[in-house]
């Protein structure tokens, strides 16, 4: 972010698997951040004195608009973000499913009475007012719903600033709002320049809270700049999650669920498990389950249905990528296709040191570690052994081990004999460098509001 640069007058929108241009948008400016705010100031405050139930029923229509337009917003997120067919129209539904949930907790969001001496003594739960939501380019669609769904529902004004590279699903989103009969106003989309659009959303006094995710150094730079004015935050950044495989684990099952814990999305996932610790006595019998099942991962065409890992989502992130993973490592490496496009093959690399840089820095590519561990006390160092804390896995059939080291592991979001991170159920967020705050699950609604206390004596 930068206090000198100017607002480009449009975006290119490349398709990742072929390098073409599939569209061009609009880029946003102070000016037009400035009129946006404005615009959403007055729809809250409509928004807001709507009764509950008028709100809920809006949101339900629009996950319903959402729903019928599945197809069509999948499609979208295939040709800007390069996401396989499979996953994107997994995307779509769980925005979906983000508003629908959303939408029942307008009806309960309530406060409380607590007993005092000498009268009553309620809490309300407010609204703040206009709400920033910065999106990322590697989940487009749902993780632009997590902060606008509940906001929405908690009764603010919501203007999201989609990533540069893919504005297109976040756009058609803020047309099918309108569509389900959301105000004029309430839902507004602003494709434009992190370092401009993005820095004029987090710095408009104007906007009461701002979501955020991306990185750990862009997080930090809107961490400063709204301390200025003392500005609600959640940051969602970075992670380096550890794969911890202990010996009397169900090895064939846990190898062969390893490779997509860090392919998916092609590896451009925050949570994805790129550190495997193995435990040192089935080391060499893991790596051997593990070849044949990254040698065998489908990597192509996102348009084919059999596909399960596309391309990255740019030239500069391949080039990132490929600084982590030298010609000659030692690695188990699957196959990726030649010509155009932001190929890279599925790769292990094995004989690393625990503070390499691959072992340490998030890649954010197909890329993962095996390092071995001697006991459970090593593997919760080298767990830790990170800034990062997001989340995290444990193979295991011993209960006793799992809850321990669930337990010992510095991280917000753990599974144990399983890869799942997030569910729009549960809390999701992290420890450390890896953010502040909380979304999703029962509470995300009171992220979005502020507690006002009264208390009415009773006295005579």
């Amino acid at each position: 972010m930068s206090d000198t640069a100017h607002a480009p007058e449009a975006l290119d929108v490349l398709d990742p698997a072929t390098e073409k241009v599939v569209a061009t948008v609009p880029a946003a400016g102070a000016a037009e951040v400035d009129a946006a705010v404005a615009r959403a100031a007055t729809a809250q405050r409509a928004w807001a004195a709507a009764a509950p139930a008028d709100r809920a029923r809006l949101l339900r229509r629009f996950a319903s608009v959402v729903d019928d337009h599945n197809e069509e917003l999948a499609r979208l997120e295939v040709g800007e973000a390069g996401h396989t067919i499979g996953n994107a129209r997994w995307e779509a539904g769980n925005v979906r499913d983000l508003l629908d949930y959303a939408a029942g907790g307008v009806e309960r969001l309530t406060g409380r009475q607590i007993p005092v001496p000498g009268g009553l003594d309620i809490t309300l739960l407010e609204p703040l007012g206009v709400v920033g939501v910065i999106a990322p380019w590697n989940f487009p669609m749902p993780i632009a719903a997590w902060g606008t769904a509940p906001a929405l529902a908690a009764g603010n004004a919501v203007i999201l600033k989609p990533a540069e590279t893919t504005p297109l699903t976040a756009l058609r989103l803020a047309e099918l709002a309108l569509d389900a009969g959301l105000p004029e106003g309430l839902f507004q989309v602003l494709p434009g320049r992190g370092d401009i659009a993005g820095e004029a959303l987090v710095r408009h006094p104007g906007v009461a809270k701002i979501v955020f995710t991306g990185s750990t150094r862009v997080g930090k730079r809107i961490m400063a700049l709204c301390a200025e004015r003392v500005k609600r935050l959640t940051l969602e950044l970075g992670g380096k999650s550890p794969n911890i495989v202990f010996a009397d684990a169900d090895l064939e099952k846990a190898a062969a669920a390893t490779p997509m814990s860090f392919l998916d999305n092609s590896g451009q996932d925050c949570c994805a498990r790129t550190r495997v610790l193995v435990q040192r006595s089935v080391y060499d019998r893991f790596l051997g389950l593990l070849a044949p099942a990254i040698e065998s991962v489908v990597v192509g065409d996102p348009w084919d249905e059999r596909t399960q890992m596309g391309p990255l989502i740019s030239r500069a992130q391949l080039d990132r990528v490929r600084s982590y993973v030298p010609e000659d490592a030692e690695a188990i490496r699957g196959s990726a296709p030649a010509g155009p496009g932001f190929w890279f093959p599925p790769t292990v690399l094995t004989g690393l040191a625990p503070d390499a840089p691959a072992a340490r820095e998030e890649v954010f590519g197909p890329v993962a570690v095996v390092l071995p561990f001697d006991d459970e006390e090593d593997a919760v160092r080298l767990a830790n052994a990170t800034d990062y804390g997001l989340s995290g896995s444990i193979w295991t059939r011993d209960v006793g081990r799992a809850l321990r080291v669930s337990g010992a592991v510095a991280a917000g979001n753990l599974s144990v004999n399983s890869h799942s991170s997030v569910r729009y159920w549960t809390p999701f967020g992290g420890y450390g460098q890896s953010g502040l705050g909380r979304e999703l699950g029962p509470d995300a609604l009171t992220a979005f509001t502020e507690t006002k206390n009264v208390f009415i004596s009773t006295e005579a």
